[in-house]
């Protein structure tokens, strides 16, 4: 096939719904290659879909509909390395331990997010105007529940293990959030990406056991 006649293809799919998600894709791409929010271009994006300019205002009114689009994919990816975490633990018997897991879980998943995808990382949370962003349908993982949701979830569950009182549980999302998102940080943009692989895998165990010992 030529390129026009690819072209013309492209644009007959187009006719039917596909070119939303075709820029998209390229945002996303963008985002990865250039390392974050600041390298998502629409006219670029337009021109990877091999569409006119003027075509991709149909789906984004401008650079920013598209940079927060590309965001809340960044935290659908979020929420679905988090899950992917917890599926991978071992099964056992013991309800405490399966809740401290799945809590750790959490925090690992988070930060092995940032650590393989530091482009989507911070385009997922350089962008958004408030917390309510984060918990949005568009944001959750293939669960249907977002980071947030994740986290507030596994909290629960460490009250139900008994892991975690009652009395401390409100707000205990936005305790432990702050810190998961402060390593993960440090490890791809601070002094704390200059460390071994391994030496991160220990700190990230070993943060999310102090989390666990002290929320």
């Amino acid at each position: 096939m030529s390129e026009s006649a690819a072209q013309q293809a492209r644009r007959s799919t187009y006719r039917h719904g596909a070119l939303r998600e075709a820029l998209l894709e390229a945002g996303v791409a963008m985002a990865r290659e250039g390392g974050g929010p600041q390298a998502i271009v629409l006219r670029e994006a337009a021109r990877r879909a091999s569409v006119a300019p003027n075509a991709a205002y149909t789906h984004f009114k401008d650079r920013e509909a598209l940079v927060q689009a590309v965001a809340r994919y960044a935290l659908a990816r979020l929420a679905a390395t988090m899950v992917a975490e917890q599926e991978a633990i071992a099964g056992t018997g013991d309800p405490a331990a399966a809740a401290r897991a799945r809590f750790h879980a959490v925090g690992i998943g988070y930060i092995r997010f940032a650590r393989e995808e530091p482009g989507l990382f911070r385009t997922a949370f350089a962008t958004q105007h408030d917390v309510s962003a984060v918990a949005e349908p568009a944001a959750a993982g293939p669960t249907g529940r977002s980071a947030i949701e994740l986290l507030t979830e596994s909290l629960d569950g460490l009250v139900e293990a008994g892991l975690l009182s009652p009395e401390n549980r409100p707000g205990a999302e936005f305790l432990a959030w702050p810190t998961v998102h402060g390593l993960a940080y440090l490890a791809v943009d601070g002094p704390l990406r200059f460390l071994e692989p391994a030496q991160l895998d220990d700190l990230t165990t070993r943060l999310v056991e102090m989390l666990d010992r002290g929320i």
